[in-house]
């Protein structure tokens, strides 16, 4: 059935695109992003390689262990997001992100550099689930939330293009003094918690007040004795609707896995492979990372737009197998001309896949729990960026330089399969557009 969206229901969408709490959203996401795109595309791979002498492996394992810290605690944090709010959850996580650049700057064990990314990763954990979560709240009617996911997409892709470029910028200034930049990063992660500070105390909670009321008038122990086994209900709830509700095809699961898992191949060596194998300077690194990311940045807002009146099956399809062969030419080519095309084609694929992905997985969400079962969605869609850096470092070290690249190709093919078998069997009850 073909939705349509009225004048008011845009109007509407558009002043809540608007609103205090979606940009303080968006703020947060870019200066997050633009604090892991500097710390993991530029600044670790070289200090790990370059001052501590690691292999492509150990970069991998610390990689992984901020993904693991990231995906554990996005579940957990997306649920506490719903009980105590957004202020106490988002502050609270980010102030561990301070802690764990301080943590960087200021030891040279290789240890601690793995405490600390896993620690970065808790820190940065309930982003994405709180993101998600207010993109749906204000996604009206329709739940036309292509255009808020599109825009946080855009904050995203921005603060991750901007973080590596300012790196290269400030290194190559410093003469790359490795404290000046995480001096730096530290004082974004202050401003991080300011503006986290800003966000809504509360959110609509799924539990009713009356229980509140109901004990108000009895004693601090009769109060703490309610307050834990609500506590349990809410937990038992939350776990029924992750089971019951999500009526979705087994292919979701995988499909979800590998959609990070290919973003993990390539995260720790990409940054390496331009500078061993292409020899680009760090001004060239930057110059690339414009061309992708600045394509993709560009295209994301009217792709969501065109998600939202075209559905997303077209732009996945699209996506996927564009993403597929672009990714595997790139590792091919010497050319200069030919490196920055297939780049560009990259960005343009990742355009179509990120809003409609995620606009297609949010349609999955029933209304019920919805922080959640988005965390247990981007938990499941984020284990992949555990298992991608160590399967990427490995490959590195003993088939070659060009082995995940290849992989991460490879991925694509298979993620354009799925989702075909995905939109050509939906399930009877479930309502998904593309």
């Amino acid at each position: 059935m073909t939705e349509f969206t009225t004048p008011v229901s845009k109007s509407v969408a558009n002043n809540q695109l608007r609103s205090p709490f979606f940009v303080e959203l968006m703020i947060i996401i870019f200066l997050v992003e633009f604090l892991k795109g500097s710390l993991l595309v530029t600044l670790l791979p070289i200090y790990m390689k370059n001052s501590l002498g690691l292999t492509a492996w150990s970069v991998g394992v610390a990689f992984s262990l901020q993904y693991v810290g990231d995906n554990l605690f996005r579940s957990p944090f997306g649920w506490l997001a719903e009980r105590l709010g957004y202020r106490k959850t988002m502050s609270g996580a980010l102030l561990m992100t301070v802690v764990a650049v301080v943590i960087i700057a200021f030891t040279s064990a290789p240890v601690w550099i793995a405490i600390a990314c896993l620690i970065l990763g808790i820190g940065t954990s309930p982003l994405w689930p709180c993101a998600m979560t207010g993109a749906t709240e204000i996604s009206g009617p329709n739940n036309s939330n292509g255009t808020a996911i599109g825009a946080l997409e855009t904050a995203s892709l921005l603060g991750i293009g901007a973080g590596p470029i300012v790196m290269n910028f400030l290194m190559q200034r410093t003469n790359s003094n490795y404290h000046t930049s995480f001096l730096v990063l530290i004082g974004c992660g202050i401003v991080l918690v300011l503006v986290a500070l800003l966000l809504p105390g509360k959110v609509k909670s799924v539990q009713p007040r009356r229980v509140l009321d109901e004990v108000i008038h009895k004693n601090v122990i009769i109060l703490m004795t309610s307050k834990v086994k609500q506590l349990i209900t809410s937990v038992k709830k939350t776990m029924y609707e992750v089971k019951h509700s999500l009526k979705v095809s087994w292919l979701v699961y995988p499909a979800l896995f590998l959609q990070s898992f290919v973003i993990g191949i390539l995260t720790p060596v990409i940054t390496l492979y331009v500078q061993s194998e292409l020899g680009y300077s760090p001004n060239m690194y930057s110059l690339l990372l414009i061309a992708g990311g600045g394509i993709t940045v560009i295209a994301l807002i009217p792709c969501g737009k065109l998600i939202d009146r075209f559905g997303t099956a077209p732009f996945l399809h699209g996506g996927f197998l564009l993403a597929a062969i672009s990714i595997f030419l790139f590792s091919m080519v010497q050319s200069v001309l030919l490196v920055f095309i297939m780049v560009a084609l990259i960005g343009v694929s990742y355009a179509f896949i990120l809003p409609g992905w995620n606009t297609y997985v949010s349609h999955l969400v029933p209304k019920g729990e919805r922080g959640a079962i988005w965390g247990f969605f981007l938990t499941l869609q984020g284990s992949g960026m555990v298992v991608g850096p160590l399967v990427s470092g490995r490959i590195w070290d003993v088939m070659g330089h060009e082995a995940p690249f290849i992989a991460s190709s490879l991925v694509m093919a298979t993620l354009f399969v799925v989702h075909l078998l995905l939109t050509r069997k939906p399930r009877t009850g479930t309502t998904v557009r593309g």
